[in-house]
Parts: C-alpha cells; structure tokens; sequence
C-alpha cells in the first residue's frame, strides 16, 4: 500500500453515494431496438437539463414492499428492491407501469388510467390486487458518481426491461421532459453533434447498447441476474478539461494512484517537456521517441527526494535533451541509474547521463542492471557498471520516506530484463514485461515465451509478498489492480499460444508465413510483421512441450 503521507493532493472524504435505480426501457422497431430517454428539468439540483434513462433514489417503501413482486420466488432481495424503484420511479414520472395481475394478465388502459401517478403508488396496487413485475426486469450494471462529484452521489443500478405493450410514456413535466425514443447509435451521434447533453454512464451505456440488433439479445445478455459491469468512474485533465475514464480505460489505475479519493487534479496529456509526478517521491519523464513499438514514448521514472537522494530507472534512448531533463529535474543528485534491460529506447541514456552528473556536481552515480546476454542483437548490448542480480536492493535513505527497491529478474522479453519493486510502497516498474495497452514483443533468441510466463509467475508471486497494486510500465500510464492484470496478461498470451497451436495442427507442412494469418486473425494486418516474431517464440515454446502433435 502506498504511504498516504506520499499522495500529491490532501485527502478528502468522497461524499457517501445513496441507492438508486433507473430503467432503460426498450421497443422494437423494424431498424433495430430503441431506447427511452427524457430531459431533466432544467431547474434541477442534480443534472439539469440532461438527457437519462427514468429512474431515481431507490426509498424504503421499496424495500417494504417485496409483497407486490409478482412472480418474485427466489430472486435476490436488493435486485427486487432496486427493481421496484426503478418501475415505481417510471410509472411517477412517465406513466409507465408494468404490472400484471395474479394470473399474469397485463394491466388493460382502462385499468392503468385508474390509477393516480399524483398518489403513492403500493397502497394503489394492493387494493386492485396487482402485482409489479419485477421479474421481467434484467440487471445490465452498476454506476457510482464520480469521487469528485458533491453534494450529492448516488450508487445505481442500471436496470433493462421491454415496454409493456400498449403503453406510451408521457412525462409529468416536472422531474422529467421530453421523453424521446432513439436507437442507440443515433443518440450518440446527436450527443456527438452537441444535441443531446448526455452524463458519463448513459453514454457508455450507450455504446453497449448499440452493439445489438435485436431486444431479445440485449435481454439475453442480461440473463445472469448480474451487473455486467460495476463502475465509478474517475475525472482526469484532457487537453485542460474534465473527461471520465472506468475501469477498463487504460488510463484508470494511474488516476487510482494519484488522486485516490477522486480528485479532479491530474493532467494525462502525454509530453516530454517536463516531469510528471505522481506520487511525492515518483515522477515520470517520457522520451520523446513515440511510435509504433514505443506508443505515447519510453518513460523514464525518478524515484526520491532532494533529501534521500535519487534513483533512476530507465534513462531512454540517446537523446541528449531527455537526458538534459533528468537531470535538472534531479538536480544531479542520483544517487544510481537502474537499466530494466538492454534495450535502444531504455539503456543508452545511461551513460551520458552519469557523466553530466559527474561534470556538473562531480559524483558520477553507477551504472545499474544485468549485462546483455550473448544472444543480444547488436543494438541492445549493455555493460552496466555493476550488476544487479534478482533479488539485490537499491536503498536511498530519506528520513521522512525511505526507499527499497528490490531487483526481480525478469527474462522473456529480454535475457537481461528486471522489473523493480518499491517495497514500502507496493509499487512495480515493470519495464517492457507488463505494458499498458499492448503486449510487448518476443523476439528469439533472446527473447522466450517459456521464460516470460514463467516471470509472469514470479511477479504474481510478488504481488502477494509485496501488497503490489500499481505497475509503473515502460510505455503508458500507470496500471492499478496489479495481480489481476497480470493474471489477464498470462491468460491472454495462453490463449494465444492455443491459437497457434491451432493453425500449426491446421497447416502442419506450412511456417510461421502461414500461421501468422490464423493465429493472429483478430489483429491489424500492419502488425502481423512484428507478430510473427512474438509467434516464434510461442513455437519455440510448444514445440519444445510437443503440443502441437
């Protein structure tokens, strides 16, 4: 766990969220399904104007009144609940109420006429002996409010269900207003044209919803009785203003560190000018070398303090610019330069930047990590000054905070690759092993799918030994839930090697030219180059287990 004396910004406590419900109702139509949104008034204290799904605050009457369920037996108490003030809200404020009668019969429009949306609505029900059809309604997801958002947040259950036939919503004109049926993809493109104000989790919601053709299919997908997601999204600075991000957003884990308790603070535009920090003692400067192996850059991290000293992993390329800024933003005070491998684009600023601390302060710090192996392409050979063997600690000795950074050998992706674990703090610099929105390459020989899910392993390992939650990568933000990702990334390179298992067993005379397009069909046709190298070694590998005979 990161030390909360080490968070940038002062904590706060994130206002508590209260239940909620809303509804996505759906009708068919001959172009697809449709989706019923209506504006909030414009008057409102939460959310004026915008465009949701009906729904509201979920009451205690709701939680009372499980006796209406109609074919209720064996359901989850709170999905009932949830249910109820979803139908409840949407009869309140649209006159739409999907009940039946004991034997299942729907409500007929003079039946419906009868009862009073201007009066409570269970006291109604059970003297006409009705029942709610709770059942009928599916669980899509979870929403909590953003951390930022205040007074007021709300912890909702995003519920779907067809309309009942024969009804036509028609909004009471206070809470709700003009209630308006779109296909999905056509709300988004009047949001995206400025027309439909839309919040964060409709328009995600939105963007699911519009991958189906049919209601029958949105239902079935439903089916489980379980959210398919739970979120509470996180704001963060795009190009100077507020955009969402959930947890599946690459961005996510790094907004997790920084402001853990929802601050709209940090900035996620890549740059190279300056360093980003991150924590009081972590900072990260991106070389300016994006491209398509690099994505937005090679970060390069600064680990300390004025006080302790500094380390730091991964200088870059030989960009003498780059190395310019470590170390004004050290001011010459490292105290170690660690090398995760022998890469062109993470070793070679290495030495010059010793030698501009030498220069200008006349300590040169020393030079750290395993030397290149004898399989190294020419480009990636490295000597450091001293190695640094699995398992040996780097400390820097700030009184206030100190340091430990634990070396964990790390081959796969190189011979030579470290990933480096911040013990006080459960932080991992993974270097290429672990990246953020792609899977870094294996290139044979020195690369080996047999030793990089078995470094995998290891790092599993050290994220139980360690509390490791965050994984600072070498290209991308920071990655939160650190066991899980990496257990994803395990799973995902299995179930890749299955793949090529599969087109070596289907063209058993042929080569990597012709496995490549089987194993690697979900992937750009552009990428396949840099994909066969990795398919190598995925050969390597079951060859050397004889999975494909």
């Amino acid at each position: 766990m990161v030390r909360p004396t080490l968070h940038v910004y002062p904590a706060r406590q994130p206002v508590e969220p209260r239940p909620a419900a809303t509804l996505l109702w759906l009708r068919a139509t001959a172009a697809g399904p449709e989706v019923l949104l209506t504006r909030r008034s414009p008057t409102a204290s939460f959310l004026p104007g915008v465009f949701v799904f009906p729904g509201g605050r979920i009451d205690d009457e709701d939680a009372c009144a499980h006796d209406l369920v109609h074919g209720g037996e064996g359901a989850a108490p709170a999905q009932l609940t949830a249910a109820l003030a979803a139908l409840r809200e949407s009869f309140e404020e649209l006159g739409v109420l999907h009940a039946r009668h004991a034997n299942g019969r729907p409500l007929a429009a003079a039946e419906l006429a009868a009862i009073r949306r201007d009066q409570p609505l269970y006291p109604q029900l059970r003297e006409r002996g009705l029942g709610l059809a709770a059942t009928e309604v599916r669980t899509l997801a979870r929403w909590t409010t953003d951390r930022d958002v205040g007074p007021r947040r709300f912890s909702t259950a995003f519920l779907i269900a067809r309309l009942p036939e024969g009804q036509t919503p028609v909004a009471d004109d206070a809470e709700q207003f003009e209630p308006v049926w779109l296909r999905a993809e056509l709300a988004l493109q009047r949001h995206q044209q400025g027309s439909l104000p839309l919040i964060f989790p409709t328009l995600r919601t939105l963007q699911w919803l519009a991958r189906f053709d049919h209601i029958d299919a949105v239902l079935q997908a439903c089916a489980s009785g379980q959210p398919l997601w739970d979120s509470c999204p996180r704001g963060a600075l795009v190009g100077g203003k507020p955009q969402r991000f959930m947890e599946s957003d690459l961005p996510f884990g790094e907004l997790e560190l920084v402001c853990p308790d929802g601050q709209l603070e940090h900035a996620l535009d890549w740059q190279c000018e300056r360093p980003v920090q991150l924590l009081r003692h972590l900072w990260r400067l991106t070389a300016p070398n994006a491209g398509v192996m690099t994505g937005p850059g090679t970060n390069s991290y600064i680990v300390g303090s004025a006080a302790g000293g500094f380390v730091v992993i991964d200088p870059g390329p030989p960009d003498l610019e780059h190395v310019a800024r470590l170390f004004e933003a050290t001011g010459g005070n490292i105290r170690a330069i660690l090398c995760t491998h022998s890469h062109p684009d993470h070793s070679p600023g290495a030495k010059p930047l010793a030698e501009l601390c030498a220069q200008n302060t006349g300590q040169r710090p020393p030079i750290l990590g395993m030397a290149s192996a004898a399989t190294a392409r020419a480009h990636s050979l490295f000597v450091p000054d001293r190695e640094l063997g699995d398992g040996e600690r780097v400390h820097l000795d700030d009184p206030e905070h100190p340091v430990t950074l634990r070396a964990i050998h790390t081959p796969g992706h190189a011979a030579n690759h470290l990933c480096l674990v911040v013990e006080e703090d459960g932080l991992l610099f993974s270097g290429d092993h672990v990246l953020n929105g792609s899977t870094t390459i294996i290139d044979p020989p020195d690369g080996s799918m047999a030793d990089y899910l078995d470094s995998l392993d290891a790092l599993s390992a050290a994220c139980g030994s360690d509390a490791i939650r965050f994984i600072l990568p070498a290209h991308g933000h920071v990655m939160g839930a650190a066991a899980d990702t990496i257990a994803r990334l395990k799973a995902h390179r299995l179930a890749r090697e299955a793949k090529v298992v599969a087109a070596m067993r289907q063209r058993p005379d042929g080569g990597p030219e012709d496995w490549v397009p089987l194993a690697y069909a979900d992937t750009p046709k552009g990428l396949w180059p840099m994909a066969k190298r990795s398919l190598l070694a995925h050969v390597e590998r079951i060859q050397a287990l004889g999975l494909a005979s």
